[in-house]
């Protein structure tokens, strides 16, 4: 049985990644979804909750006892050694996940696996494990009015979770394929997403 393709799918926050996700799911892909993950192990009682009690203090916890993430995200702007912690505990243990979806979806035929994780590009490592890679890009200022409008936080807020993320330029680098999904209409999106699933057998 052939090995299934590998397809990494990265995007900055706005850029439409989880859209492109979705569509690439409907045509038959079999979707691994790094930032679910990511939630599912900072949830009441997930597998990172203890840690990062322990790193951070218990204010870092909502009152159900997950992780407060816009807590989290403002620690994280003011300091590059929280940033790392948080990543040393949260990272391997996604990875574990990911892996283990990765082994099943192979196990089950899959010819298809999207990994949609938005830090691909701060990962070095995911390079070497994935066969292509699917960058959704748009205008800063397309990113701005969409993140703002759907999360409600102000521009300023905005442009420091872009600043935190990896530079436009550095994603368009690593991609091996751009979708430009600015100014377009969702059905065009669509089309656009079904015409590079043709080269992944979807």
């Amino acid at each position: 049985m052939a090995s299934a393709v590998r397809l990494g799918l990265t995007g900055g926050i706005g850029s439409g990644k989880s859209t492109v996700a979705a569509f690439l799911a409907q045509l038959g892909a079999h979707l691994i979804d790094a930032d679910a993950i990511a939630r599912a192990v900072t949830a009441p009682k997930g597998a990172a909750i203890t840690q990062l009690k322990a790193a951070f203090g218990a204010d870092i916890l909502d009152a159900e006892g997950a992780l407060n993430r816009e807590k989290m995200r403002h620690l994280v702007y003011g300091d590059r050694a929280v940033k790392s912690r948080l990543e040393e505990i949260v990272h391997p243990m996604v990875g574990q996940v990911i892996a283990r979806q990765a082994q099943l979806a192979e196990s089950s035929g899959a010819t298809c696996i999207v990994f949609d994780i938005p830090l691909l590009v701060e990962s070095k490592h995911w390079r070497k494990s994935l066969d292509r890679i699917l960058v959704v890009d748009c205008l800063a200022s397309t990113q701005i009015a969409r993140v703002a409008v759907r999360s409600a936080l102000d521009a300023a807020e905005v442009m420091k979770i872009l600043a935190a993320q990896a530079t436009r330029e550095d994603r368009l680098s690593a991609a091996d394929m751009v979708l430009f999904n600015d100014e377009i209409t969702l059905d065009a999106l669509a089309m656009h997403v079904q015409e590079i699933g043709t080269q992944f057998g979807l």
